[in-house]
Formats: C-alpha cells, sequence, structure tokens
C-alpha cells in the first residue's frame, strides 16, 4: 500500500519537528524541510526510528526562488503531498512601533507570511489536481488578538489567519481541507530567536507556570488530520491552562 506523504516547513526545531514525528508515527513519509541542513539530518534518523522515509529538502521559504527550485526536486514517487504543515516563522524583537526594526519586520512578514504563501503555491495546484489533502497553517494567539510591542509580529500571524480563511473558502471545491492551529505560550526557540539570543531573558518567559510544548501541539496537529474526510477542526485555539489571553498568564513566582 503506497504510504501518504507530509510536508513540513521549518522542521528543524520546536513545533515544526515534533510534527514531523508526529506523523511519522502515524505512518506518513515526511519531506522535511528548513534552513539547517545539520538539524534535518538528525530529523531524519530520528524519523527513520518509525520504519517510514524521509526526504529532507534546505531552503529559506522567505526565498521564492528557492522554494521553488527545492520543490521542482522532489522526485516523481514524492510529489503526491497528502499534507502540507506550514510551520516555519519567527518573531523579531519586542518593542514599539516607533522604535521599531525594519529588518525585524521585512523577517516576520517574509517568513510568516510571504513564505508561507510561496510554499502553499507549489503544494496546491497538485492537491487541487487530485481534489484531495489537507493543510494545517500554523497561526498564534498573536493572530486572534494584539499586544503591546506585538504590532508587526501580530499583523503577520493575522495575516496568517485571513490566509487561513481564505484558502479554505478557494478551496472548497476540491474537498481540501484547511486548518488554522493558534498556539499561544510554547515553550521553544521561539523566545531565544524573538530576543536574538538572550537566554536569560528568553528563559524569564516560560517561569512560573506550565507552558504548552511543542509536543502538545503536534499531538493536536496529529489528532486534527487523522479525523475522517468530512470532518475539519478548522480553528483551533490552544493555551495553557495558566494562560487566559495573549497578555493574562497566571504565574507563581
Amino acid at each position: 500500500m503506497e504510504k501518504k506523504i507530509a510536508l513540513v516547513t521549518g522542521a528543524t526545531s520546536g513545533i515544526g519537528w515534533a510534527t514531523a514525528i508526529a506523523l511519522a508515527q502515524m505512518g506518513y513519509n515526511i519531506v522535511a524541510t528548513g534552513r539547517r541542513q545539520n538539524r534535518l539530518a538528525q530529523l531524519q534518523k530520528e524519523i527513520a526510528k518509525e520504519g517510514v522515509d524521509t526526504l529532507i529538502l534546505t531552503f529559506d521559504v522567505r526565498d521564492r526562488e528557492a522554494v521553488k527550485d527545492a520543490i521542482a526536486t522532489l522526485p516523481d514517487s514524492w510529489r503526491k503531498i497528502d499534507i502540507l504543515i506550514n510551520n516555519a516563522g519567527n518573531a523579531h524583537g519586542l518593542d514599539p512601533i516607533q522604535t521599531g526594526d525594519m529588518e525585524d519586520w521585512d523577517a516576520m512578514m517574509d517568513i510568516n507570511v510571504k513564505g508561507l504563501l510561496y510554499v502553499s503555491k507549489e503544494i496546491i495546484p497538485g492537491m487541487v489536481a487530485r481534489q484531495s489533502g489537507t493543510i494545517v497553517n500554523i497561526g498564534s494567539i498573536a493572530g486572534k488578538e494584539v499586544y503591546p510591542n506585538g504590532n508587526v509580529y501580530c499583523a503577520s500571524k493575522h495575516a496568517v489567519d485571513a490566509l487561513t480563511q481564505g484558502m479554505r473558502m478557494d478551496l472548497n471545491p476540491y474537498g481540501i481541507r484547511v486548518i488554522g492551529v493558534h498556539p499561544g505560550l510554547v515553550k521553544t526557540e521561539f523566545s531565544l530567536v524573538r530576543f536574538k539570543g538572550d537566554a536569560e531573558r528568553s528563559k524569564t518567559v516560560y517561569q512560573g507556570y506550565q507552558p504548552l510544548t511543542a509536543e502538545d501541539i503536534a499531538e493536536t496537529i496529529a489528532f486534527a488530520v487523522s479525523r475522517p474526510p468530512h470532518v475539519v477542526l478548522a480553528d483551533i485555539v490552544m493555551l495553557p491552562t495558566a494562560q487566559a489571553s495573549a497578555t493574562i498568564v497566571k504565574k507563581n513566582l
């Protein structure tokens, strides 16, 4: 029996890494993409333990030509992508709008919004032709509400939410399911990247309560994509119990 294929962007760490493993445990062959070749090679070894195959593609989602060229290298036997996980994304900086760094702004819009579009553009036509497939876009609680100093990051994740809804409408005639997953506080490399390698500042984000883990998100994604074809969990907001909104978190410090 032909195994189904899932493509996961941003698979070098965090939610992407955990989701690739979770889907491999379900029997999917995995196309894992990201910028760090060494991390993808490590992931490939982990997935091999699950008895499925992995193909790794190294590229930056914000580079339109690199995305196109990488997807074009997929062998014929790997071109039927059943599940697309648009996970690649980043937060850069936490500054008020008047002092924000325009390079940070460009990075967030290019990765979180344009990158999702570039990858989707290469995969969706095949799904349309087959009239089947599932797309999971990883958004954020920041795509549901705005918080101080979140300005451009929140704008990028609001765009992801809007794109998810628009995709669901446009792809409805073809039986393609589109799922939005919007996590709150998840302990990954997220804050380390946002604070540009400041480990101490990053650590404080997750102190005093139990945050979500990448595995929590991956388990939910695995559940969502495993529902019967007539069921779509269209919009999923996930928060740790200690979190009530983007800015309200019960901490025991």
